[in-house]
């Protein structure tokens, strides 16, 4: 029954419009996104190192439900989805015994370029207070039954369209525990041989109340890496003369949300965060930009330390612990359907072109740039070096790989080019600076 509920429920909740290539809109609602952190909610614990085999309580029987909530969805798509379950044995600080570590991934391949991917993600794992506590009731609304919600929505919405590259739903363990549900799949996308060129880490994106009392319903924060993660010597050696401190594929992503979001009703606003995460705290997109790849985490514009990472109690007049009723769905149905407008467009989008530029001790600048599989024309940008945003230089055609700026001189701008496909639908800005240029696994 709570099945034909969820994917019968009324959708009208949030509208947000595609693309200006249709007139049809991406549909999300608070009805099922409630249901779906309810349930999870109903597991009582989702601790990584609580039962994996008992078949009402604990993260085994939390994953099982998200993956029949995949098949579901696949099923009224004809099957588009196919469903992995990347498994692994691990270890570590808060993992005192050997665990084996289960994501469930649901995969929605591209008609044209399926080795293009971009992964939705968010973890199913929860905790209370002391990180080590399986036993304990942890309901984890919020963190991060929020994000696996989203994913489920985004899943359920997007499958009903197609795609030329490949769309990953990602429901990942571990996270609390040492973010053990990002590393593997990010190992298991690189044994795919997939090209990652984004990844959409939500991890608690359903409050609008701060534990001071102070509201934001009105921004989602979207952190990214400034200098990459996987950079060496050489490249910050390059990066110290040529400049890309601020320009890692991450920050234009963080970049092309910001501009996106406008487009989607709601008045959600991004609010850039120019820093990896949080201070001092990580999340499941970390391990992605360890190796290379553009990743972002979203999160709520004002975060709820009273109902995160607590006991379930009363102290003093303060009740503490993640429980549904502090969350916020109409919020939370904004946040789905930027993440889902932002998927349709990266799904559709070629892959940002390599870019070069020549332009030290000169008074005109040279901008190169190799061609991208899916591209039928080019833009080309350029922004002050202390500038937030890119402005637009020119519009060029498929068999143009080089454009000559004359009076421009390099010293006082960056240089980027994204690619745009046949509907229109255009890529992120690939940065022509140490370290701008989007993921291209080694062959």
């Amino acid at each position: 029954m709570r099945a034909l509920t969820r994917l019968a429920a009324l959708t009208l909740v949030v509208a947000a419009p595609l693309l200006a290539r249709t007139s049809s809109a991406v549909e999300v609602s608070q009805v099922r996104l409630r249901s779906d952190v309810a349930a999870l909610v109903s597991f009582g614990t989702r601790h990584t190192l609580s039962s994996a085999d008992d078949p009402s309580r604990g993260i085994g029987a939390a994953r099982r439900w998200a993956e029949g909530e995949f098949r579901k969805t696949s099923a009224v798509c004809g099957g588009c989805l196919e469903i992995a379950l990347p498994e692994d044995t691990v270890t570590g600080d808060r993992m005192p015994r050997p665990v084996k570590i289960i994501d469930v991934v649901a995969v929605q391949r591209g008609t044209e370029r399926p080795n293009e991917v971009v992964i939705v993600q968010g973890h199913i794992d929860s905790r209370v207070s002391d990180v080590m506590n399986a036993a304990a009731d942890a309901p984890g609304a919020n963190d991060d039954g929020s994000g696996t919600a989203l994913v489920l929505e985004a899943a359920l919405v997007l499958s009903k369209r197609k795609f030329p590259t490949t769309i990953v739903y990602a429901v990942l363990t571990g996270e609390e525990q040492g973010l053990f549900g990002g590393k593997l799949l990010a190992q298991y996308a690189k044994q795919q041989g997939w090209t990652v060129k984004a990844v959409l880490n939500n991890d608690i994106v359903g409050n609008t109340r701060g534990s001071d009392g102070v509201m934001d319903a009105t921004h989602v924060r979207v952190f990214s890496e400034g200098p990459r993660a996987d950079g060496d010597d050489a490249l910050r050696a390059q990066a110290r003369r040529f400049g890309g401190e601020n320009d890692s594929p991450s920050r234009n992503l963080s970049r092309f949300v910001a501009g996106l979001a406008p487009s989607v009703l709601g008045g959600l606003e991004v609010r850039q965060v120019w820093r990896t995460d949080r201070m001092g705290r990580g999340g499941d997109h970390l391990p992605f930009q360890e190796m290379g790849v553009p990743a972002i985490r979203f999160s709520v514009g004002i975060e709820n330390y009273d109902h995160q990472h607590q006991d379930l109690r009363t102290e003093k007049g303060v009740v503490y612990g993640d429980t549904i009723e502090f969350m916020d769905f109409g919020y939370l149905a904004k946040v789905t359907a930027l993440n889902i407008a932002m998927l349709d467009r990266l799904a559709r989008t070629p892959l940002p072109p390599p870019v070069s530029v020549e332009a030290a001790v000169q008074t005109f600048t040279t901008i190169r740039w190799a061609s991208s599989p899916g591209a039928v024309a080019y833009n080309l940008w350029q922004r002050r070096t202390d500038a937030m945003g890119w402005t637009k230089v020119r519009h060029v055609g498929p068999a143009q790989s080089e454009l000559k700026l004359p009076g421009v001189r390099g010293d006082d701008w960056f240089f980027g080019v994204s690619a745009i496909a046949a509907d229109g639908s255009e890529s992120p800005i690939s940065s022509g600076v140490p370290g701008g240029g989007f993921y291209r696994p080694a062959h």
